[in-house]
């Protein structure tokens, strides 16, 4: 590997919200970098063909069935990585789920499921390894965020909160662990080609409307992620932290309306 503070050989991650998309993508590249790796969510299915993918690569991986909204569920899929592979270097906050709902029409049932997937099921999943990681003075926890989470975004509320409240996790966070060598960074995504939204991107005219937001151009692609992703979770990133690094092609530089076309 030309710059060896890359390498990620040796160190154990869990990546939650692994089965697909952004998640798997993270979770492989991570691998490929040399870590082995958790693959942690609620669909046995997928998350087991995200460790298949793992283990072809030639590094070690367990699928673990996770609700992070469950803190039994969490402490078990931290024991049970402890277990197996005797330590917790990284931990990648991925779950997350959206709900597309004018305010007014929002539950509260909907309202807590947003809040609680994207928000409280983080920080279940950092308290749980928090242990791990202090005692052995060092980790890398890196928290999915989202450029909403900075700028506004209709009918998408209660998203657009939980990812602002993940951005100030990780600043209130990383000041409160640096102490223990412990970093902790957050991504940004903008609009990126997943198979959940896929319905969306492939509609010529929706397509063309959410493209004008984007000065690039074009979506993110879920492998895009990696580079930083690894990053992120390597001695590379040693002197960051409270940081988030959007990956948006260029739509927060270009966020107001007026600038959309």
């Amino acid at each position: 590997m030309p710059f060896e503070e890359f390498s990620l050989e040796g160190r154990v991650a869990i990546v939650t919200g692994a089965g697909r998309g952004l998640g798997r993508a993270m979770a492989l590249a991570l691998a490929a970098a040399g870590a082995d790796v958790v693959a942690a969510a609620r669909t046995v299915q997928e998350i087991e063909e995200t460790s298949r993918k793992i283990l072809e690569l030639g590094k070690r991986s367990i699928a673990i069935p996770t609700d992070v909204l469950s803190s039994n569920s969490v402490q078990n899929m931290v024991q049970r990585t402890i277990s197996e592979f005797a330590k917790i270097d990284i931990l990648v906050n991925n779950s997350g789920i959206a709900i597309n709902r004018p305010l007014a029409e929002t539950t509260e049932e909907e309202w807590n499921k947003v809040i609680g997937t994207n928000l409280t099921g983080m920080f279940l999943c950092t308290r749980a390894i928090g242990p791990q990681m202090i005692q052995q003075r060092s980790g890398k926890i890196i928290n999915m965020a989202s450029n909403v989470g900075v700028i506004g975004r209709k009918n998408f509320v209660s998203y657009c909160v939980s990812k602002a409240g993940v951005i100030q996790f990780t600043r209130a966070l990383a000041v409160e662990w640096a102490r223990y060598n412990i970093n902790v960074n957050a991504i940004g995504p903008g609009y990126f080609y997943t198979d959940i939204n896929a319905p969306v991107f492939d509609d010529d005219s929706v397509r063309d409307k959410l493209l004008k937001r984007i000065p690039l151009r074009r979506v993110g692609q879920p492998k895009e992620l990696g580079p930083l992703v690894v990053y992120l979770a390597s001695g590379a990133s040693d002197f960051m932290t409270g940081e988030t690094i959007f990956i948006d092609g260029g739509s927060l530089c270009s966020s107001s309306d007026a600038n959309w076309h």
